[in-house]
């Protein structure tokens, strides 16, 4: 299946509106094509590639990953254009090309539909039971915000975080950090996390250090080149001036955690006593620009790429510590087998 889903479309409407995911909403720029092309089916083509050729981030890299030659696309997604296609053939053939990338946060935005890479997370386990998951909160659980929380029997603490664009503050933090401070341990649940707002990544990994740490890179493009970048630029977390968390942390991740809540998986795995449990996280580390086709489509993507403390790229996810998938057995029985392997990690943590 192509890894940019194409629904039915329909014919009615102008010129769509560009559509965001929650990340980096502060930090999203738009502006309109600087290159003359004309109209025409190869001429939107000609100016999507071009697009991406100078200003998407991750083009050596994922030239380098998955073995495609940017420059050999063109030749090859020109030959299945005609001048008479219709505009639904024109969006396919553009999907097909930016399919290539392998990019969530590269997205074809028009009347017709929303071109989008989702294999991240489709193309794998999902590795979490919502109504499970559910049932390890109960009923009368706390809602501090977008955080839901409570205290399991073994005296566990079970934090629920299921969107970065969840605002957060730093009262619901210290609110709840102080009811659960007499817990052994914190399980701190994102998985099916596709991310939000990078602030409420930060605001959380300030409560899980004592002192400043550093937790990556991150650089912009800055010329036409598929390697013109500025110099890294270091980034840490400071640790908050109050109430903190100073015990064992098992972050539990899956393949959806995306985009802010990978980043956040990234920062969390300099924070000392955290343990990351789970899948591999789904990506992207891509802060997002966009730009418009002569046809009036936006097409947004990757600009200002992420590393990780060690200058490695995350674009494609962050392994866990710890390997844990979820049983469908235990799971018929009521249990997460997930959940429970982490509150035995924070047993064996308390032990020690």
């Amino acid at each position: 299946m192509n890894t940019f889903i194409k629904k039915a479309a329909s014919w009615i409407g102008g010129r769509g509106a560009v559509l965001f995911f929650p990340l980096f909403l502060l930090l999203v720029s738009c502006q309109k094509s600087d290159y003359d092309f004309d109209e025409t089916p190869q001429g939107n083509l000609d100016a999507l590639w071009t697009i991406i050729d100078q200003r998407y981030c991750f083009l050596s890299y994922k030239e380098e990953q998955l073995g495609f030659k940017w420059a050999d696309l063109k030749t090859k997604y020109r030959a299945k254009l005609n001048p008479d296609m219709s505009r639904l053939q024109l969006f396919e053939v553009l999907c097909q090309m930016l399919s290539e990338l392998k990019d969530g946060h590269v997205n074809l935005s028009t009347s017709l539909d929303l071109g989008r890479n989702w294999s991240w997370k489709e193309d794998y386990p999902e590795n979490l039971d919502t109504e499970l998951r559910q049932h390890y909160l109960g009923t009368d659980y706390h809602i501090g915000s977008g955080l839901k929380y409570t205290i399991l029997p073994d005296n566990i603490a079970y934090v629920v975080y299921e969107s970065f664009s969840n605002g957060i503050g730093d009262g619901n933090l210290s609110d709840m950090l102080a009811f659960l401070r007499l817990c052994n341990g914190m399980i701190f649940d994102i998985r099916g996390n596709g991310g939000g707002e990078l602030t409420n990544s930060e605001r959380l990994l300030r409560r899980f250090t004592n002192e400043k740490v550093l937790v990556g890179y991150r650089c912009h493009k800055t010329g036409k080149g598929h390697d013109d970048f500025s110099e890294p630029r270091a980034e840490y977390v400071e640790p908050f001036d109050g109430i903190r968390w100073q015990k064992p942390v098992v972050l539990l991740v899956n393949r959806s955690c995306y985009s802010a809540a990978n980043t956040f998986t990234c920062g969390m795995k300099e924070m000392p006593l955290v343990t990351i449990m789970g899948d591999k996280t789904g990506g992207g580390s891509g802060l997002p620009f966009t730009s418009e086709l002569p046809i009036g489509w936006s097409v947004r993507f990757s600009a200002s790429p992420h590393y990780d403390a060690r200058m490695q790229h995350i674009e494609f996810g962050i392994d866990p510590d710890i390997v844990v998938s979820l049983d469908e057995a235990l799971a018929a029985q009521g249990k997460d087998s997930m959940i429970e392997a982490a509150r035995r990690q924070l047993s064996q943590s308390k032990d020690n």
